[in-house]
Protein backbone atom coordinates (compact mmCIF):
# COMPACT_ATOMS: atom_id res chain seq x y z
CA UNK A 1 0.00 0.00 0.00
CA UNK A 2 1.23 3.48 -0.88
CA UNK A 3 -0.36 6.35 1.02
CA UNK A 4 0.17 10.04 1.49
CA UNK A 5 -0.42 12.15 4.58
CA UNK A 6 -1.21 15.82 5.02
CA UNK A 7 -1.11 17.97 8.10
CA UNK A 8 0.20 17.18 11.56
CA UNK A 9 1.75 19.30 14.27
CA UNK A 10 3.30 22.12 12.31
CA UNK A 11 1.53 20.93 9.14
CA UNK A 12 -1.07 22.66 7.00
CA UNK A 13 -3.95 22.54 9.51
CA UNK A 14 -2.64 20.63 12.53
CA UNK A 15 -4.59 17.51 11.55
CA UNK A 16 -3.16 14.16 10.51
CA UNK A 17 -4.85 12.63 7.48
CA UNK A 18 -3.98 9.40 5.67
CA UNK A 19 -5.21 8.75 2.13
CA UNK A 20 -4.59 5.57 0.19
CA UNK A 21 -2.96 6.51 -3.09
CA UNK A 22 -2.39 3.08 -4.57
CA UNK A 23 -2.64 -0.57 -3.55
CA UNK A 24 -0.96 -3.38 -5.44
CA UNK A 25 -0.87 -7.15 -5.19
CA UNK A 26 2.05 -9.14 -3.81
CA UNK A 27 1.87 -12.54 -5.48
CA UNK A 28 4.66 -15.08 -4.95
CA UNK A 29 5.74 -17.22 -7.88
CA UNK A 30 7.00 -20.81 -7.81
CA UNK A 31 9.64 -21.68 -10.41
CA UNK A 32 11.92 -24.68 -10.51
CA UNK A 33 10.44 -25.94 -7.25
CA UNK A 34 11.34 -22.75 -5.34
CA UNK A 35 8.89 -20.15 -4.07
CA UNK A 36 10.02 -16.60 -4.95
CA UNK A 37 8.87 -13.04 -4.45
CA UNK A 38 8.16 -11.12 -7.67
CA UNK A 39 10.21 -8.18 -6.42
CA UNK A 40 10.32 -6.38 -9.78
CA UNK A 41 6.52 -6.28 -9.83
CA UNK A 42 6.62 -4.88 -6.29
CA UNK A 43 9.02 -2.16 -7.38
CA UNK A 44 6.72 -1.32 -10.27
CA UNK A 45 3.88 -1.02 -7.77
CA UNK A 46 5.94 1.37 -5.64
CA UNK A 47 6.68 3.58 -8.66
CA UNK A 48 3.02 3.59 -9.68
CA UNK A 49 2.06 4.48 -6.12
CA UNK A 50 4.53 7.37 -5.95
CA UNK A 51 3.17 8.73 -9.22
CA UNK A 52 -0.39 8.53 -7.89
CA UNK A 53 0.58 10.10 -4.54
CA UNK A 54 2.11 13.04 -6.38
CA UNK A 55 -1.04 13.46 -8.46
CA UNK A 56 -3.28 13.40 -5.37
CA UNK A 57 -1.12 15.88 -3.46
CA UNK A 58 -0.56 18.13 -6.45
CA UNK A 59 3.16 18.25 -5.69
CA UNK A 60 6.15 16.06 -4.97
CA UNK A 61 6.28 14.50 -1.49
CA UNK A 62 8.51 15.98 1.19
CA UNK A 63 9.79 12.49 1.99
CA UNK A 64 9.41 8.82 1.05
CA UNK A 65 9.78 5.91 3.47
CA UNK A 66 9.81 2.18 2.72
CA UNK A 67 8.62 -0.61 5.01
CA UNK A 68 7.97 -4.25 4.20
CA UNK A 69 8.21 -7.67 5.78
CA UNK A 70 11.20 -9.16 7.56
CA UNK A 71 13.94 -11.79 7.05
CA UNK A 72 13.93 -12.07 3.23
CA UNK A 73 16.66 -10.56 1.07
CA UNK A 74 17.99 -10.01 -2.42
CA UNK A 75 21.54 -10.78 -3.52
CA UNK A 76 23.46 -8.41 -5.79
CA UNK A 77 26.51 -9.21 -7.90
CA UNK A 78 29.64 -7.09 -8.40
CA UNK A 79 27.80 -4.85 -10.88
CA UNK A 80 24.92 -4.23 -8.47
CA UNK A 81 22.54 -6.42 -10.47
CA UNK A 82 20.00 -8.61 -8.71
CA UNK A 83 20.87 -12.31 -8.74
CA UNK A 84 17.44 -13.83 -9.18
CA UNK A 85 14.21 -13.00 -7.37
CA UNK A 86 14.38 -13.23 -3.55
CA UNK A 87 13.32 -16.58 -2.11
CA UNK A 88 10.06 -16.53 -0.12
CA UNK A 89 10.36 -17.29 3.58
CA UNK A 90 7.61 -19.93 3.22
CA UNK A 91 9.79 -21.91 0.80
CA UNK A 92 10.80 -25.37 2.01
CA UNK A 93 14.57 -24.83 1.65
CA UNK A 94 15.01 -24.14 5.38
CA UNK A 95 13.33 -27.33 6.60
CA UNK A 96 15.63 -28.97 9.13
CA UNK A 97 18.22 -26.18 8.93
CA UNK A 98 17.62 -24.96 12.49
CA UNK A 99 18.77 -28.34 13.74
CA UNK A 100 21.93 -28.11 11.60
CA UNK A 101 22.70 -24.66 12.99
CA UNK A 102 22.15 -25.89 16.55
CA UNK A 103 24.91 -28.47 16.06
CA UNK A 104 27.34 -25.62 15.37
CA UNK A 105 25.88 -23.00 17.71
CA UNK A 106 23.60 -24.36 20.45
CA UNK A 107 20.18 -22.78 20.72
CA UNK A 108 20.89 -21.39 24.18
CA UNK A 109 24.00 -19.58 22.96
CA UNK A 110 22.31 -18.24 19.83
CA UNK A 111 19.41 -16.85 21.86
CA UNK A 112 21.69 -15.33 24.51
CA UNK A 113 23.57 -13.51 21.74
CA UNK A 114 20.65 -12.35 19.57
CA UNK A 115 17.44 -12.76 21.58
CA UNK A 116 15.51 -13.94 18.54
CA UNK A 117 12.86 -16.63 18.61
CA UNK A 118 13.53 -19.74 16.58
CA UNK A 119 11.51 -19.59 13.40
CA UNK A 120 12.46 -21.87 10.50
CA UNK A 121 12.72 -18.95 8.08
CA UNK A 122 15.01 -16.64 10.08
CA UNK A 123 17.67 -15.11 7.85
CA UNK A 124 20.47 -17.10 9.49
CA UNK A 125 18.71 -20.30 8.46
CA UNK A 126 18.09 -19.00 4.95
CA UNK A 127 21.77 -18.09 4.58
CA UNK A 128 22.83 -21.47 5.96
CA UNK A 129 20.55 -23.19 3.46
CA UNK A 130 22.04 -21.05 0.67
CA UNK A 131 25.66 -21.86 1.48
CA UNK A 132 27.42 -23.49 -1.45
CA UNK A 133 24.93 -22.19 -4.02
CA UNK A 134 26.16 -20.31 -7.11
CA UNK A 135 23.96 -17.32 -6.21
CA UNK A 136 25.54 -16.81 -2.79
CA UNK A 137 29.01 -17.44 -4.20
CA UNK A 138 28.48 -14.67 -6.77
CA UNK A 139 26.94 -12.24 -4.29
CA UNK A 140 28.80 -9.09 -3.30
CA UNK A 141 25.96 -7.49 -1.37
CA UNK A 142 22.84 -8.61 0.49
CA UNK A 143 19.91 -6.27 1.03
CA UNK A 144 16.73 -6.96 2.97
CA UNK A 145 13.63 -6.38 0.85
CA UNK A 146 12.78 -2.79 1.91
CA UNK A 147 16.44 -1.82 1.62
CA UNK A 148 16.54 -3.32 -1.88
CA UNK A 149 13.58 -1.15 -2.93
CA UNK A 150 15.29 1.87 -1.37
CA UNK A 151 18.48 1.11 -3.30
CA UNK A 152 16.62 1.05 -6.61
CA UNK A 153 14.96 4.36 -5.76
CA UNK A 154 18.11 6.18 -4.61
CA UNK A 155 21.23 4.28 -5.65
CA UNK A 156 22.32 4.26 -1.97
CA UNK A 157 22.62 1.04 0.03
CA UNK A 158 21.92 0.70 3.73
CA UNK A 159 20.63 -1.85 6.21
CA UNK A 160 17.85 -0.45 8.39
CA UNK A 161 18.23 -1.54 12.01
CA UNK A 162 14.71 -2.66 12.97
CA UNK A 163 14.63 -5.08 10.05
CA UNK A 164 18.26 -6.11 10.53
CA UNK A 165 17.29 -7.25 14.02
CA UNK A 166 15.10 -9.97 12.47
CA UNK A 167 18.08 -11.62 10.76
CA UNK A 168 19.26 -13.25 14.03
CA UNK A 169 22.61 -11.56 13.47
CA UNK A 170 22.08 -8.45 15.66
CA UNK A 171 22.91 -8.19 19.36
CA UNK A 172 19.86 -6.38 20.84
CA UNK A 173 21.95 -4.99 23.70
CA UNK A 174 24.52 -3.24 21.52
CA UNK A 175 22.13 -2.71 18.57
CA UNK A 176 24.98 -3.80 16.30
CA UNK A 177 26.02 -6.95 14.46
CA UNK A 178 26.86 -10.00 16.55
CA UNK A 179 30.19 -10.81 14.96
CA UNK A 180 30.79 -13.96 17.05
CA UNK A 181 27.51 -15.46 15.79
CA UNK A 182 28.34 -14.63 12.17
CA UNK A 183 31.84 -16.11 12.50
CA UNK A 184 30.58 -19.32 14.09
CA UNK A 185 28.03 -19.81 11.30
CA UNK A 186 30.32 -18.79 8.44
CA UNK A 187 28.19 -15.79 7.46
CA UNK A 188 30.03 -12.90 5.83
CA UNK A 189 28.81 -9.67 7.43
CA UNK A 190 30.67 -7.81 4.68
CA UNK A 191 27.71 -8.62 2.45
CA UNK A 192 25.53 -6.24 4.45
CA UNK A 193 25.42 -2.51 3.77
CA UNK A 194 26.09 -0.12 6.69
CA UNK A 195 23.43 0.00 9.39
CA UNK A 196 21.11 2.99 9.57
CA UNK A 197 18.26 3.77 11.94
CA UNK A 198 14.71 5.11 11.66
CA UNK A 199 14.83 8.82 10.86
CA UNK A 200 18.22 8.67 9.15
CA UNK A 201 18.49 10.07 5.61
CA UNK A 202 18.52 7.32 2.97
CA UNK A 203 19.27 9.28 -0.20
CA UNK A 204 17.13 11.00 -2.82
CA UNK A 205 15.10 9.68 -5.73
CA UNK A 206 17.29 9.05 -8.75
CA UNK A 207 16.63 10.81 -12.02
CA UNK A 208 15.20 7.61 -13.49
CA UNK A 209 12.82 7.22 -10.52
CA UNK A 210 11.71 10.83 -10.94
CA UNK A 211 11.09 10.19 -14.64
CA UNK A 212 9.12 7.02 -13.88
CA UNK A 213 6.95 8.74 -11.27
CA UNK A 214 6.52 12.18 -12.81
CA UNK A 215 7.80 13.81 -9.61
CA UNK A 216 10.06 16.83 -9.41
CA UNK A 217 13.23 16.52 -7.37
CA UNK A 218 14.76 16.61 -5.01
CA UNK A 219 12.65 14.01 -3.20
CA UNK A 220 14.41 12.66 -0.09
CA UNK A 221 14.02 9.10 1.11
CA UNK A 222 14.00 8.66 4.89
CA UNK A 223 14.78 5.44 6.74
CA UNK A 224 11.80 4.38 8.86
CA UNK A 225 11.04 1.28 10.88
CA UNK A 226 11.42 -0.73 7.69
CA UNK A 227 10.14 -3.89 9.32
CA UNK A 228 6.42 -3.19 9.00
CA UNK A 229 5.78 -4.32 12.58
CA UNK A 230 8.29 -1.75 13.87
CA UNK A 231 6.33 0.96 12.04
CA UNK A 232 3.01 -0.49 13.23
CA UNK A 233 4.09 -0.36 16.88
CA UNK A 234 4.92 3.35 16.50
CA UNK A 235 1.23 3.81 15.61
CA UNK A 236 -0.14 1.97 18.66
CA UNK A 237 -2.24 4.77 20.24
CA UNK A 238 -1.40 3.83 23.83
CA UNK A 239 -1.78 6.40 26.61
CA UNK A 240 0.99 4.99 28.81
CA UNK A 241 3.60 2.25 28.99
CA UNK A 242 1.36 -0.49 30.45
CA UNK A 243 0.06 -1.94 27.21
CA UNK A 244 0.37 -5.01 25.06
CA UNK A 245 -0.07 -4.91 21.31
CA UNK A 246 -1.10 -7.32 18.60
CA UNK A 247 -0.09 -6.23 15.10
CA UNK A 248 -2.47 -8.24 12.96
CA UNK A 249 -2.37 -9.24 9.35
CA UNK A 250 -0.98 -12.35 7.74
CA UNK A 251 0.79 -12.77 11.08
CA UNK A 252 -0.24 -11.75 14.57
CA UNK A 253 2.79 -10.21 16.32
CA UNK A 254 1.77 -10.20 19.96
CA UNK A 255 3.82 -8.75 22.78
CA UNK A 256 5.00 -5.62 24.59
CA UNK A 257 7.25 -2.63 24.03
CA UNK A 258 10.24 -2.71 26.40
CA UNK A 259 13.31 -0.62 27.11
CA UNK A 260 15.70 -3.59 27.16
CA UNK A 261 15.74 -7.16 25.81
CA UNK A 262 14.72 -10.19 27.87
CA UNK A 263 17.36 -12.85 27.22
CA UNK A 264 16.46 -15.42 29.86
CA UNK A 265 16.21 -19.14 29.27
CA UNK A 266 12.50 -18.96 30.14
CA UNK A 267 12.07 -16.40 27.37
CA UNK A 268 13.86 -18.65 24.89
CA UNK A 269 11.73 -21.65 25.84
CA UNK A 270 8.61 -19.56 25.40
CA UNK A 271 9.90 -18.65 21.91
CA UNK A 272 9.77 -14.90 22.46
CA UNK A 273 11.75 -12.58 20.27
CA UNK A 274 13.57 -9.32 21.01
CA UNK A 275 13.38 -7.28 17.83
CA UNK A 276 14.51 -3.67 17.80
CA UNK A 277 12.02 -0.84 17.58
CA UNK A 278 12.00 2.90 17.01
CA UNK A 279 13.62 5.24 19.57
CA UNK A 280 15.73 2.57 21.23
CA UNK A 281 12.80 0.32 22.12
CA UNK A 282 12.58 -3.47 21.98
CA UNK A 283 9.65 -5.35 20.47
CA UNK A 284 9.29 -8.28 22.85
CA UNK A 285 6.83 -10.55 21.08
CA UNK A 286 5.83 -13.92 19.76
CA UNK A 287 4.81 -14.69 16.18
CA UNK A 288 1.36 -16.25 15.89
CA UNK A 289 0.23 -17.60 12.52
CA UNK A 290 -2.39 -14.83 12.25
CA UNK A 291 -5.09 -14.21 9.67
CA UNK A 292 -3.03 -16.27 7.22
CA UNK A 293 -5.14 -19.21 8.43
CA UNK A 294 -8.35 -17.55 7.27
CA UNK A 295 -6.77 -16.07 4.13
CA UNK A 296 -5.67 -19.52 3.04
CA UNK A 297 -9.10 -20.99 3.76
CA UNK A 298 -10.68 -18.29 1.59
CA UNK A 299 -8.19 -19.00 -1.20
CA UNK A 300 -8.88 -22.74 -0.99
CA UNK A 301 -12.66 -22.25 -1.22
CA UNK A 302 -12.30 -19.86 -4.14
CA UNK A 303 -10.08 -22.27 -6.05
CA UNK A 304 -12.65 -25.01 -5.40
CA UNK A 305 -15.34 -22.83 -6.98
CA UNK A 306 -16.97 -21.90 -3.66
CA UNK A 307 -15.92 -18.27 -3.08
CA UNK A 308 -16.97 -16.78 0.26
CA UNK A 309 -17.73 -13.24 1.40
CA UNK A 310 -15.58 -12.54 4.46
CA UNK A 311 -18.01 -10.12 6.11
CA UNK A 312 -20.87 -12.59 5.78
CA UNK A 313 -18.69 -15.42 7.07
CA UNK A 314 -17.76 -13.44 10.19
CA UNK A 315 -21.42 -12.57 10.83
CA UNK A 316 -22.37 -16.26 10.56
CA UNK A 317 -19.41 -17.33 12.70
CA UNK A 318 -20.41 -14.90 15.47
CA UNK A 319 -23.72 -16.79 15.86
CA UNK A 320 -21.99 -20.16 16.40
CA UNK A 321 -20.96 -21.56 19.81
CA UNK A 322 -17.51 -20.39 20.83
CA UNK A 323 -14.52 -22.67 21.42
CA UNK A 324 -16.18 -25.78 20.03
CA UNK A 325 -13.01 -26.47 18.06
CA UNK A 326 -9.62 -24.76 18.48
CA UNK A 327 -6.16 -25.39 17.06
CA UNK A 328 -2.70 -24.18 18.03
CA UNK A 329 -2.33 -21.06 15.87
CA UNK A 330 1.41 -21.08 16.48
CA UNK A 331 1.95 -24.58 15.13
CA UNK A 332 4.47 -24.68 12.23
CA UNK A 333 2.22 -27.19 10.47
CA UNK A 334 0.16 -24.20 9.28
CA UNK A 335 3.13 -22.28 7.84
CA UNK A 336 3.09 -23.54 4.25
CA UNK A 337 0.37 -22.53 1.78
CA UNK A 338 -2.31 -24.90 0.54
CA UNK A 339 -5.04 -27.19 1.91
CA UNK A 340 -5.65 -25.03 4.98
CA UNK A 341 -9.23 -26.21 5.72
CA UNK A 342 -8.09 -29.83 5.48
CA UNK A 343 -5.12 -29.21 7.77
CA UNK A 344 -7.32 -27.45 10.34
CA UNK A 345 -9.77 -30.35 10.20
CA UNK A 346 -6.94 -32.86 10.65
CA UNK A 347 -5.63 -30.94 13.67
CA UNK A 348 -9.09 -30.97 15.29
CA UNK A 349 -9.48 -34.68 14.58
CA UNK A 350 -6.03 -35.45 15.97
CA UNK A 351 -6.83 -33.62 19.22
CA UNK A 352 -10.18 -35.36 19.69
CA UNK A 353 -12.36 -32.35 18.92
CA UNK A 354 -15.40 -31.97 16.66
CA UNK A 355 -14.30 -31.28 13.09
CA UNK A 356 -15.60 -28.08 11.43
CA UNK A 357 -17.47 -28.66 8.18
CA UNK A 358 -18.95 -25.39 6.94
CA UNK A 359 -16.97 -22.25 6.01
CA UNK A 360 -18.58 -20.45 8.98
CA UNK A 361 -17.43 -23.22 11.34
CA UNK A 362 -13.87 -23.00 10.01
CA UNK A 363 -14.00 -19.22 10.40
CA UNK A 364 -15.18 -19.55 14.01
CA UNK A 365 -12.41 -22.06 14.67
CA UNK A 366 -9.76 -19.70 13.27
CA UNK A 367 -11.02 -16.66 15.21
CA UNK A 368 -11.27 -18.54 18.51
CA UNK A 369 -7.86 -20.13 17.96
CA UNK A 370 -6.25 -16.76 17.25
CA UNK A 371 -7.85 -15.21 20.36
CA UNK A 372 -6.53 -18.12 22.42
CA UNK A 373 -3.03 -17.67 20.95
CA UNK A 374 -3.22 -13.92 21.62
CA UNK A 375 -4.12 -14.62 25.25
CA UNK A 376 -1.20 -16.99 25.68
CA UNK A 377 1.26 -14.53 24.11
CA UNK A 378 0.06 -11.60 26.24
CA UNK A 379 0.10 -13.67 29.44
CA UNK A 380 3.60 -14.96 28.67
CA UNK A 381 4.88 -11.47 27.82
CA UNK A 382 3.63 -10.16 31.17
CA UNK A 383 5.18 -13.05 33.05
CA UNK A 384 8.54 -12.99 31.28
CA UNK A 385 8.99 -9.22 31.34
CA UNK A 386 7.70 -8.68 34.87
CA UNK A 387 5.49 -5.83 33.63
CA UNK A 388 1.73 -5.61 33.91
CA UNK A 389 -0.74 -4.65 31.20
CA UNK A 390 -3.85 -2.48 31.42
CA UNK A 391 -5.04 -2.88 27.82
CA UNK A 392 -4.33 -4.81 24.64
CA UNK A 393 -4.07 -2.77 21.44
CA UNK A 394 -4.97 -4.47 18.17
CA UNK A 395 -3.64 -2.66 15.12
CA UNK A 396 -3.51 -3.67 11.47
CA UNK A 397 -6.18 -5.42 9.45
CA UNK A 398 -7.56 -7.33 12.44
CA UNK A 399 -8.69 -4.06 14.02
CA UNK A 400 -11.69 -4.17 11.65
CA UNK A 401 -12.55 -7.74 12.70
CA UNK A 402 -15.02 -7.09 15.51
CA UNK A 403 -15.41 -10.77 16.35
CA UNK A 404 -11.65 -11.24 16.69
CA UNK A 405 -11.37 -8.12 18.88
CA UNK A 406 -14.24 -9.22 21.14
CA UNK A 407 -12.91 -12.75 21.51
CA UNK A 408 -9.39 -11.46 22.24
CA UNK A 409 -10.81 -9.21 24.98
CA UNK A 410 -12.69 -12.14 26.50
CA UNK A 411 -9.71 -14.48 26.22
CA UNK A 412 -7.26 -12.00 27.77
CA UNK A 413 -9.68 -10.60 30.33
CA UNK A 414 -8.52 -7.13 29.32
CA UNK A 415 -9.96 -4.27 27.28
CA UNK A 416 -9.00 -4.45 23.62
CA UNK A 417 -8.40 -1.09 21.93
CA UNK A 418 -8.78 -1.53 18.17
CA UNK A 419 -7.17 0.65 15.54
CA UNK A 420 -5.68 2.05 13.47
CA UNK A 421 -5.97 -0.52 10.71
CA UNK A 422 -3.21 1.07 8.59
CA UNK A 423 -0.80 1.22 11.53
CA UNK A 424 2.34 0.37 9.55
CA UNK A 425 1.70 3.17 7.04
CA UNK A 426 0.95 5.67 9.82
CA UNK A 427 4.01 4.73 11.87
CA UNK A 428 6.13 4.97 8.74
CA UNK A 429 4.81 8.45 7.99
CA UNK A 430 5.15 9.73 11.56
CA UNK A 431 8.84 8.83 11.63
CA UNK A 432 9.33 10.63 8.32
CA UNK A 433 7.35 13.65 9.50
CA UNK A 434 9.42 13.91 12.67
CA UNK A 435 12.66 13.66 10.71
CA UNK A 436 11.42 16.48 8.45
CA UNK A 437 10.44 18.64 11.43
CA UNK A 438 6.71 18.49 10.64
CA UNK A 439 5.93 16.84 14.00
CA UNK A 440 7.92 16.80 17.21
CA UNK A 441 8.38 14.73 20.32
CA UNK A 442 8.93 11.16 21.43
CA UNK A 443 6.70 8.15 20.83
CA UNK A 444 4.21 9.34 23.46
CA UNK A 445 3.64 12.59 21.56
CA UNK A 446 3.30 10.81 18.22
CA UNK A 447 0.74 8.45 19.71
CA UNK A 448 -1.22 11.32 21.21
CA UNK A 449 -1.45 12.85 17.73
CA UNK A 450 -2.84 9.55 16.43
CA UNK A 451 -5.45 9.26 19.18
CA UNK A 452 -6.78 12.67 18.26
CA UNK A 453 -6.76 12.06 14.52
CA UNK A 454 -8.04 8.46 14.55
CA UNK A 455 -9.87 7.63 17.80
CA UNK A 456 -9.68 3.86 18.42
CA UNK A 457 -12.60 1.58 19.34
CA UNK A 458 -12.71 -0.10 22.77
CA UNK A 459 -13.98 -3.65 23.35
CA UNK A 460 -14.44 -4.65 27.00
CA UNK A 461 -14.22 -8.30 28.11
CA UNK A 462 -17.32 -10.20 29.20
CA UNK A 463 -15.62 -11.01 32.50
CA UNK A 464 -15.62 -14.82 32.38
CA UNK A 465 -12.34 -16.44 31.31
CA UNK A 466 -13.37 -19.95 32.42
CA UNK A 467 -14.28 -21.22 28.92
CA UNK A 468 -10.92 -19.95 27.66
CA UNK A 469 -9.11 -21.65 30.55
CA UNK A 470 -10.78 -24.94 29.60
CA UNK A 471 -9.95 -24.52 25.91
CA UNK A 472 -6.31 -23.74 26.71
CA UNK A 473 -6.10 -26.81 28.96
CA UNK A 474 -7.63 -28.92 26.19
CA UNK A 475 -5.00 -27.84 23.72
CA UNK A 476 -2.20 -28.25 26.27
CA UNK A 477 -3.24 -31.80 27.15
CA UNK A 478 -3.39 -32.74 23.47
CA UNK A 479 0.09 -31.37 22.76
Amino acid sequence: MVGHVRGGSGGDDGVLRLAEAHRFANRPVRTGGTLHWDVLALYRGVLDGLRRAGELAGRSPRSVGIDAWAVDYGLLDATGSLIGNPVHYRDARTEGVAEQVAEVLPRTELYAATGLQELPFNTVYQLTAAQGTPALAAARQLLLVPDLIALWLTGEAGTELTNASTTQLIDPRTRDWSRPVAERLGIDLGLFAPLRGPGDPAGQLLAEALADTGLEGPVPVTAVGSHDTASAVVAVPAEGPRFAYIATGTWSLAGMELDAPVLTEDSRRANFTNELGVDGTVRFLRNVMGLWLLQECLRDWEEAGRPQDLGQLLDEAAKLPQLRHVVDAGDPEFLAPGRMPQRIAEACRRTGQPVPHTPAEFTRCVVDSLALAHRRAVDDARRLSGRDVDAVHIVGGGAHNTLLCRMTADACGLPVVAGPAEAAALGNVLVQARAAGAVHGELAQLRALLRTALPPVRHDPSGDRTPWDRAAARLHSAA
